[in-house]
């Protein structure tokens, strides 16, 4: 027999999920989700390791009735429990609150099944504050939650000033409650906040009164105010002006193109969700291995029987290269001691470090072929007792670096660690996307990046940031034809969006010293250019 856990999927952001229901979604065998949010949370959490399956097509394909529905999601959760199987049941805000826990419960029970529930964060909370509105201050003792999805609330006794009401919902749900607090007796003139995309990136916040809540959401359509919606009204709304921390974020709710390969992206992308951006992902370049192994495998047995001095790496692929290499082989970071190791700058360093090795030499000033050369020591025949190099590199790598080498007196074995294969263009509305300016920044951590973005989906619009990791991928950029706006003062990831952090900031200042609204780059863009026919 097998076992059920339900959890929440929380508020929106993933990084508000409980410890525990991210270790039960981890090692899942069935992962039970509502739609494409629970979908996208096993993907983030677990990608590859559990079979998923949508509670809401079962449910549409079964009647319609409520009790249809909860039956249908039942015998999909049981039947995979009693296989065996270790079922997590992932279910939209908090699993405690959740409308058909006590029906999905039950029937664990009538067959069964051992079951468990993780309690999590309620959007009821977590998207109030993150909207800058505390649901209780001084005074404030009372927090009413108010689902309206099934019919208007009764506002009996949430009529007085100082208790808060919280409502969940959609539009018309919000707009009808909204009007029944102000006939019990709530004053008409009480501050709310509305919440969509509450706790992500696209969170969207404006305020009014209580008679104004129905008229706004309702002179908008639902793409202004997709559900589910929060609103709040309460004393907490008048701090939220001095209270609001994630929409002021200095990149919040930019869209941002990262032009690298999904595996070396997430680091950059997560820097940027702090930030409040959203890293979209483009590869430009796809790794794989040489054409033949040969020289690496005798590379590799080189290095373990001591036939180098040093080994230099040039990017953080040729470190996971010879880290693939080495898993084939049984090997692990202990085969490189007594072995000087080198790292072209702080990116391939810290993949180094991430292995457990520790570099001996880093450049002190540009981190590039050339600033790996001015601190490289020269050969001495009296200190050091062998003469060889090892570069694992890429098959398109320059000869700059080989060439100061033996210059320096080294012997230098250059071995093709992969190939670089330019990657296929985008889909066409991320090309047309990145034409007509809707990202608001792109970020190059290489002159690559640069070259082949160009060359598979055409130059960012003018309206566009363009932030480069240092000055030679600046120079590429403007090769290129690129204005370049932010030019990163180290050669990291946290660097490069530390800088383009600071520049939407001064943008943000420059709007508020001017008494313009402000706006992102992309809400200021430039209509690209119409071939002529």
């Amino acid at each position: 027999m097998g076992s059920v856990s339900f959890v929440g999927a929380g508020p929106g952001d993933p990084g508000l999920l409980t410890v525990r229901a991210a270790e039960l979604v981890d090692r899942a065998e069935v992962v039970v989700v509502d739609g494409p949010v629970g979908a996208a949370l096993v993907g983030r959490l677990s990608p590859g390791g559990a079979e998923v399956l949508d509670a809401r097509a079962v449910q549409e394909a079964s009647d319609p009735t409520p009790s249809a529905r909860a039956r249908a999601t039942t015998r999909l959760i049981t039947r995979a429990a009693r296989a065996g199987r270790r079922v997590v049941r992932v279910l939209p805000g908090d699993a405690a609150t959740f409308e058909g826990l006590a029906e999905e419960l039950l029937a664990c029970h009538r067959a069964s099944v051992p079951f468990e529930v993780v309690p999590g964060v309620s959007p009821a909370v977590a998207v109030p504050v993150y909207a800058g509105v505390p649901v209780t201050t001084a005074g404030v003792d009372r927090v009413h939650v108010v689902d309206t999805t099934t019919e208007p609330p009764d506002a009996a006794g949430l009529a007085a000033a100082k208790e808060t009401v919280v409502l969940l919902g959609g539009r018309e749900g919000l707009a009808a409650a909204a009007r029944a607090l102000v006939a019990a007796g709530r004053s008409a003139s009480s501050p709310v906040a509305v919440t969509s995309g509450g706790t992500t990136t696209s969170q969207r916040t404006a305020t009014a009164s209580l008679a104004e809540l129905p008229g706004l959401l309702e002179s908008s359509g639902e793409d202004a105010w997709p559900s589910p919606l929060v609103a709040v009204t309460g004393p907490g709304v008048a701090l939220r002006e001095r209270t609001s921390w994630y929409e002021n974020r200095p990149l919040f709710g930019w869209r941002v193109l990262v032009p690298r390969t999904q595996a070396q992206a997430g680091g950059m992308s997560a820097l940027l969700a702090e930030a409040g951006a959203t890293g979209e992902v483009v590869p430009t370049i796809s790794v794989e291995p040489p054409r033949t192994p040969h020289q690496m495998e005798k590379a590799v047995t080189g290095l373990v029987t001591g036939r180098y001095e040093w080994i230099g790496f040039t990017s953080a692929n040729a470190v996971r290269a010879v880290r693939e290499k080495f898993a084939e082989y049984g090997l692990d970071a202990r085969a490189f001691a007594g072995l000087k190791v080198a790292a072209v700058g702080g990116v391939t360093a810290q993949a180094l470090r991430d292995w457990g090795i520790e570099p001996d030499l880093v450049p002190t000033g540009e981190e590039s072929a050339k600033g790996l050369l001015a601190d490289w020591p020269a050969y001495d025949d009296v200190l050091d007792p062998i003469n060889r190099v090892l570069l694992p590199r890429a098959d398109i790598a320059t000869d700059t670096l080989v060439a100061g080498l033996t210059e320096l007196g080294w012997e230098v074995d250059d071995v093709t660690a992969y190939r670089t294969v330019r990657a296929a263009p985008p889909a066409a509305d991320v090309r047309d996307a990145i034409k007509n300016g809707a990202f608001d920044a792109v970020v190059f951590t290489s002159s690559s990046t640069v070259r082949n973005l160009v060359g598979i989906a055409g130059k960012p619009n003018p309206s566009t940031v363009v932030a480069c990791i240092g000055p030679a991928t600046a120079q590429t950029a403007v090769e290129h034809g690129l204005r370049v706006d932010v030019l990163a003062p180290e050669p990291s990831a946290a660097s490069l969006v530390a800088a383009l952090a600071d520049h939407g900031a001064a943008l943000a200042a420059a709007a508020a010293e001017a008494g313009e609204p402000l706006q992102r780059p992309s809400e200021r863009r430039v209509p690209a250019r119409r071939r002529a026919r």
